[in-house]
């Protein structure tokens, strides 16, 4: 009898710790025609920061190098992918699921306004039927065959990003900010729940870090100085770039020609980091 006992004692504290796994387990699988190799988080603590132009950058980068690449704009009340990239077009779907939007080199987009009626038409959800969209941006969409997913996240630690961090693999996120003290002190709150949340850190950039002037070649810190730097040592985070204000990228997004800039000059580092992810086993 005590044997019986002992073995019933062990089956239920083993039930009860796998139920603990599944209770706190928020994980979806992705589409089944969907085979995404890396997805990186794009995040950042503030809005303003320029997080949707590093997002589509590293797209374009990655897929001029020969690189399968996709964008999800997670960015559901404040859409602004399809723009950077002239999209127009509404996303298409069948019985099986929704296909994303393809650019004309070839990456595939999903976002919001790719299935409102109109581009300005708001949208004024709740958490939980944003939290529930998101997820159907993993579950429900056929992504195909993909070297990178990148998501640009809203900014900030809210619903969605917790949900995203929660319900989707991801491979790592990388941080952007900006110069000013403000938006460095912010940005730490989106490195702290990434380490809660246990997502890896790839690394950090810095937009908007100087203003080269075109007449005397001078760099100009018009934001102030950086800081970027020391919350990098202090955190034992790698900086993978500082991008300047280049108002020519800043054309080329309102003209939806993104993909069409030549950003990889700034994007060396990070590209070669991603590069390595991929190699990765």
């Amino acid at each position: 009898m005590s044997e019986n006992y002992n073995q019933n004692s062990r089956n239920i504290k083993e039930d009860s710790e796998k139920s603990e796994k599944q209770k706190f387990d928020f994980s979806v699988k992705p589409h089944e025609k969907s085979n995404i190799k890396k997805v990186i988080g794009i995040v950042s603590g503030k809005g303003g920061v320029g997080k949707s132009i590093v997002t589509s950058m590293l797209a374009v980068t990655m897929n001029k190098m020969g690189y399968r690449t996709a964008i999800m704009d997670a960015d559901l009340t404040g859409p602004s992918i399809p723009k950077s990239f002239g999209i127009s077009e509404k996303a298409t779907g069948s019985e099986i699921g929704i296909f994303p939007v393809k650019t004309e080199s070839g990456i595939s987009i999903m976002s919001i306004n790719l299935l409102l009626a109109n581009d300005t038409d708001p949208v004024v959800w709740r958490g939980p039927i944003l939290s529930n969209t998101i997820k159907q941006f993993w579950t429900d969409i056929i992504w195909g065959d993909l070297d990178f997913l990148f998501i640009d996240l809203p900014p900030g630690t809210g619903d969605i990003p917790l949900t995203i961090f929660q319900s989707i693999a991801i491979n790592g996120i990388i941080v952007v900010t900006s110069p000013q003290e403000l938006v460095s002190m912010i940005v730490l709150k989106a490195i702290k729940m990434a380490d809660m949340m246990n997502i890896p850190i790839i690394g950090l950039v810095e937009n908007m870090s100087y203003f080269k002037c075109p007449d005397n070649n001078r760099e100009y810190k018009i934001f102030g100085e950086s800081h970027i730097d020391e919350i990098a040592e202090k955190h034992n985070l790698k900086v993978l770039a500082k991008l300047p204000v280049d108002p020519e990228m800043s054309a080329a997004c309102d003209k939806g020609a993104i993909e069409f800039f030549d950003g990889s000059f700034w994007l060396g580092d990070i590209s070669k980091t991603l590069e390595e992810m991929i190699k990765e086993k």
